[in-house]
């Protein structure tokens, strides 16, 4: 059994966001949530906005706050719009998996199906992109193993959610390229992104494409023309996607503790 714990959006800062999100704390009931969750994840990726800022000092408090993570299971991250590549590097750059120079594209294996990251973020922009070399990189990836199930992992969704702010500021270059890639290469089991800060679960390319929630803050859906561009304080979530060598599960997992289990009489 492979199961891997997906946390997005963390948007961690020091001072509380819109002054009522304190990203950090929440981040850190999240690390909590997954380490006690029953069905014990074996690694976890964080599916980009990881600061707030994209400073350093916002990665070294990230960094601690993921460090009991860390010390349980494999921890690998991806960038998000919020986020930058030279100070993430500079804070977790003695991670073996990113790479040194260039976009943060790489592939892991976590026991029989590949986590392969794609690095959509546009620095300074809100919206997402997949150039070329990452797209010719994914499809040679995948080519190169085609009895391994693979699970693609992106921050921008290539896909619709409904959301309007959102969509607009989804993946405007290379989703069309990466729908055809999943389409052709049949042990991708699922595309999973964060950005919108809410679950949703789409068909898309003969697959589920699926966002998480935040661990912070979520985002209203509101799919009528013209709606606001606000969050609301949900409780935050998770997801933890489980495959079993036939199928592939997403449960979506809340970061609170709730009472129980309570029998039923």
């Amino acid at each position: 059994m492979v199961c891997l714990a997906q946390l997005s959006d963390l948007h961690v800062a020091a001072r509380p966001l819109q002054g009522v999100v304190d990203s950090a704390a929440l981040a850190r009931a999240a690390v909590a949530a997954v380490l006690r969750a029953e069905a014990q994840p074996t690694a976890c990726v964080l599916t980009g906005d990881l600061v707030d800022a994209g400073d350093v000092a916002s990665y070294r408090l990230l960094a601690e706050l993921i460090a009991p993570l860390e010390a349980r299971m494999a921890v690998y991250l991806l960038p998000g719009n919020h986020d930058a590549r030279a100070p993430l590097r500079a804070v977790f750059g003695r991670h073996g998996y990113l790479p040194a120079t260039g976009r943060l594209d790489y592939c892991v294996d976590l026991g029989g199906v590949a986590l392969i990251a794609l690095d959509s973020l546009v620095e300074g922009s809100g919206h997402g992109a997949l150039d070329a070399a990452t797209l010719d990189w994914l499809d040679a990836t995948l080519a190169a193993t085609p009895a391994r199930p693979a699970i693609v992992a992106l921050h921008h969704p290539p896909f619709a959610t409904g959301i309007g702010f959102m969509d607009r500021l989804g993946l405007r270059d290379g989703a069309a390229a990466l729908q055809a890639i999943v389409a052709r290469h049949p042990q991708v089991l699922r595309v999973i992104c964060g950005h919108v800060h809410r679950a949703i679960a789409v068909g898309w390319a003969g697959r589920i494409g699926m966002t998480a929630p935040s661990t912070a803050q979520q985002i209203p859906f509101d799919p009528a023309a013209g709606a606001r561009e606000a969050f609301v304080l949900e409780p935050p979530g998770w997801l933890l996607h489980r495959w079993d060598g036939a199928t592939l599960q997403t449960a979506v997992l809340p970061v609170e503790r709730s009472a129980g289990p309570i029998d039923y009489a």
